[in-house]
């Protein structure tokens, strides 16, 4: 694991990738489940196409080393850790991660469930090219927040937890958004 240091002086940890000759990077924003196996498979797949990746352990300022199950238990852990994080010092973790990585070259953010809102709101708020959120449940309410680079967005049509009323909405009003359901 890598330490970044945010600009308020917190530390957390990432899971670094960074294979020779990268000349772009790719910062991986995990889901409710913590930088668990599957986030760092997903980054390890990004370096293997050529990309140094970096995915921060955003739930350090509430508890380190979060790796939680796909099940019942994991989804409620995972929602209490994501529901005491401040949105502002999230994007000071998510600029230490594009910090640190920035050198390499271009810098994209990728998203999955909590993550997904996260890239939606770096869009906005940090010196990324483009941005991609999976099945960010909050993204409907971070609709204010127009995006400065390309983004695409992908909702699950059957998903319960995020209502298709809220995707239909921000796509049209963001028609440069693609957004795939």
């Amino acid at each position: 694991m890598t330490t970044l240091t945010a600009s308020d002086g917190h530390t957390l940890d990432a899971y670094e990738v960074h294979p020779d000759g990268a000349t772009a990077s790719m910062v991986v924003i995990q889901e409710i489940f913590g930088v668990n196996a599957h986030i760092r498979s997903v980054a390890d797949g990004y370096a293997a196409q050529g990309y140094h990746v970096i995915a921060p352990a955003m739930f350090d300022r509430v508890e380190r080393g979060v790796e939680l199950g796909y099940d019942a238990d994991g989804i409620e852990a995972g929602r209490g850790f994501a529901g005491q994080l401040d949105i502002e010092q999230s994007m000071l973790d998510v600029a230490a991660a594009i910090e640190h990585v920035a050198a390499t070259g271009p810098v994209g953010i990728v998203g999955y469930c909590y993550g997904g809102t996260i890239a939606w709101l770096a869009a906005n708020a940090t010196p990324v090219a483009a941005a991609v959120g999976y099945y960010g449940g909050g993204i409907h309410g971070g609709r204010d927040k127009a995006p400065a680079v390309p983004v695409m967005l992908h909702f699950g049509a059957l998903d319960a937890h995020i209502p298709l009323d809220g995707v239909h909405e921000v796509a049209a009003m963001y028609p440069d958004v693609q957004v795939h359901v």
